[in-house]
């Protein structure tokens, strides 16, 4: 009976599909060990860039206009 089961390939489709899916979660996982600490680097960066912005500044002050002959190319 061991080796009839053994021989059949009834759910041999799910085995696969399981063990890929489980391969594809593995590497999701590597990927986000390698780069959380990265993402977590800049946006470190960008929340003390944000903090430091005074909101009721015009950030457009002394920007350069359309036709501006003074604008940097």
């Amino acid at each position: 009976m061991f080796a009839k089961f053994l021989l059949s390939e009834t759910g041999a489709v799910t085995t696969d599909w399981v063990l890929l899916t489980a391969g594809l979660v593995a590497l999701g996982l590597a990927v986000m060990a390698v780069i959380s600490g990265g993402v977590e680097d800049l946006s470190g960066e960008m929340q003390v860039e944000l903090a430091a912005q005074n909101p009721s500044d015009n950030p457009f002050d002394g920007a350069a206009t359309v036709g501006d002959p003074n604008a940097i190319d």
